[in-house]
This record gives structure tokens, C-alpha cells and sequence, in this order.
């Protein structure tokens, strides 16, 4: 049954959050209610993580399968300690350098958190948010807050308000309108209870920053959906997510071979009567003028941080133009573009097309 309710949208400054507004929205956490609020990394949708039937409210309202996991949000240390258990000295180095940040760590689960949060297993994913209405909230609410993105399952992620009213309107008993998120996002999730850290998932923390502090990490190999365990540590890691409506091709080569292949995959669905999408950078906005499609340009690929805060987004817009299909190629790898290229990965349902081969 999906979680219905009056929602309520609440504007509020993201430097000096009003803090009534915020007693608000602590309120409405503390009698089991649902607040949509911005964290640097993209929107979430928070409840109490300490009771059970407020964090089901958050599956039924986002239409989440029971076995994808969502992450506690935290204020400080004592949190910490409530929410998880045998906490390893590691936590404390990668605190010092990327807490209140954009890095979720995968735990073992104290008694206080119930199963739901974490799908049944004995982790918990936990991330102190470094947001100013983020963590201003949790310290209103003295609670710890478990949160996925503000969005219905396998949707691209909430970066605004208006986002989140698309997707939840009428099943979240609140929304904090603090303006776009800066990172545009997820965080990165490390597994801290395997026998080597493991990134689950990358995100706003890059793989080259954490190794700088955590050398021996490395990276889960990529699943497919035949392997995957039943339940996963951390959300976000199902082979089909942040999709938009439309069908997203992925190209794949260098920028020459891909926009040429996105070129007569374009054509060829003009002909057919499609109307067409283009996800693109700054440098491919020639290669498309004139063509009768919708695009949305994320920036320059030089910039990737500003690829990545407007990718979401675009998803969105094209989807909002009622486009049947979405083109967009891959980008470098490198720093936040590990993170880029899964999103984009994972909107194509991990399918991509090779250009450039012989």
C-alpha cells in the first residue's frame, strides 16, 4: 500500500536555516511522519530511523523493494555508537577527512536499528551529512534519520524540490525547499566489514581521495542482475536505477566515433517518428544543432563536477518533454566520473554501445 498523506512545502534558506522551520520538520520525524530535505548530495526522504513502521512508510511512499537498504543519516559520534556496533578504529581516519561529507559507511547494525532499515542483513549504512538544513535538522530532531533519495524506486534522484513533489507529492508529509543540492550526487559507499574495504558504490567522495587516506580499498567488481545477492549492503546498486521514463541508449568510444553512432541512431529514430533526447557536453552541442531533438548540455566535459550536478536533471527535463528515447555517451572515468559513469550506466539498464570497432 503506498503511503498517502497531505504534503506540505515548506521554503527555507540552505545557509541560515529558520529554526522553527526546523523544529517543523523535527516534529513531524518525531510522530513517525516522512520530511523530504536537502542534503549536499542530492534530496532525501527521511523518517525516525529507530522505528520500524516510520521507515516502512518510506518504502511504501517511494514503491522501494524491501531488499534494497537505506542509509541512517547522523549528526555526530554518539549517533554513531547508537546506530552501529563494533565500530573499527578506521571509521575515526575516514571521519577526520570526509565527515560531515559525501561518504556512507557499511557497518554492523546495533539492536536499535530495526531490520527494515537494512534489509533484513546485520550492516548498517551509515553518513553524516554535511549539508547545513541537513544537519541542522538532525540535531532538531535528535534522531538519527534514515533517508534514501526523495524519489519513486529506479527514478533518477531528486536534486530539487519541485523533483521531489514530481515523484512524492501526496505521500510526504513534508518537504524543506532549500534550492538545488550542490553535488547532485550520491556518496560513496564503502563496506567497512568485509576483510578488505570495498566501494559498493561511487559517488561524491572519488576513489583517488579515499585511497589517499584508506590505500588498501578497493572496488566491487560490477554484477549482473543473475548474480546479485538477494540483499544488498547498500543502496543504489541494483543493475536498473536512476532511470528516466524514456529508453536511455549509452554510446561508448572516443567523442568522434560516439557522437557519430548517436548521429545515425538519432536519424534513424527521427524516421520512425521517436521524439528524441540528447544528453550532452558543451563540445557535442554542434554535432546535434539543426536536428529536430530536445537537449540538455551538462557542461563541459572538462568540468565534471558540473556535469555531474546537472545529470539528474536533465534526465528529468527530457523526460518532461515527453521524449521516447534519451541518447548521452561516456565520459572519462577519472575522479567524480567513476560516479558519473554508473549512474549513466545504471539508467541504461547496464547496457552500452560499443563505437569504433572494426
Amino acid at each position: 500500500m503506498i503511503y498517502t498523506t497531505q504534503t506540505q512545502r515548506i521554503v527555507i534558506n540552505p545557509v541560515q536555516p529558520d529554526a522553527a522551520l526546523l523544529l517543523r520538520a523535527a516534529a513531524v520525524l518525531q510522530r513517525g511522519g516522512l520530511v523530504a530535505f536537502p542534503t549536499e548530495t542530492v534530496y532525501g526522504l527521511g523518517a525516525n530511523a529507530l522505528d520500524r513502521e516510520a521507515v516502512s512508510r518510506i518504502f511504501a511512499a517511494k514503491q522501494r523493494p524491501a531488499n534494497d537498504p537505506v542509509i541512517v543519516h547522523i549528526y555526530d559520534e554518539r549517533q554513531l555508537l547508537l546506530v552501529a556496533n563494533d565500530v573499527p578504529v578506521v571509521v575515526w581516519r575516514l571521519r577526520d577527512a570526509f565527515w560531515p561529507g559525501a561518504l556512507t559507511l557499511v557497518l554492523r547494525r546495533s539492536s536499535f536499528i530495526p531490520s527494515n532499515v537494512s534489509s533484513g542483513l546485520s550492516t548498517v549504512a551509515v553518513r553524516m551529512p554535511a549539508g547545513t538544513i541537513a544537519r541542522e535538522l538532525l540535531r532538531a530532531a535528535e534522531l538519527p534519520i534514515a533517508a534514501p533519495s526523495a524519489n519513486t524506486f529506479s527514478r533518477p534522484s531528486a536534486t530539487t524540490a519541485d523533483h521531489v513533489l514530481e515523484d512524492l507529492g501526496g505521500r510526504v508529509d513534508l518537504v524543506l525547499d532549500g534550492g538545488a543540492a550542490t553535488l547532485g550526487l550520491e556518496s560513496t559507499v564503502v563496506d567497512l566489514t568485509r576483510d578488505v574495504p570495498t566501494v559498493l558504490r561511487p559517488g561524491g567522495v572519488t576513489l583517488e581521495a579515499l585511497r589517499a587516506v584508506l590505500p588498501n580499498v578497493q572496488v566491487r567488481e560490477r554484477m549482473n542482475a543473475a548474480d546479485a545477492p538477494a540483499n544488498e549492503a547498500s543502496p543504489g546498486l541494483l543493475v536498473k536505477h536512476y532511470s528516466p521514463r524514456a529508453q536511455f541508449l549509452l554510446f561508448d568510444g572516443t567523442p568522434e566515433t560516439a557522437c557519430a553512432a548517436m548521429m545515425q541512431e538519432a536519424k534513424r529514430l527521427i524516421a520512425e517518428g521517436k521524439r528524441l533526447g540528447v544528453l550532452i557536453v558543451n563540445e557535442d552541442h554542434l554535432a546535434f544543432a539543426g536536428l529536430p531533438i530536445f537537449t540538455e548540455v551538462l557542461g563541459s566535459s572538462a568540468d565534471l563536477e558540473q556535469v555531474g550536478m546537472r545529470l539528474f536533471a536533465g534526465l528529468r527535463a527530457l523526460d518532461a518533454r515527453g521524449v521516447d528515447v534519451i541518447l548521452a555517451r561516456t565520459l572519462s572515468a577519472d575522479g567524480i566520473g567513476a560516479a558519473i559513469a554508473d549512474r549513466m550506466l545504471r539508467a541504461a539498464e547496464g547496457k552500452v554501445v560499443t563505437t569504433g570497432l572494426t
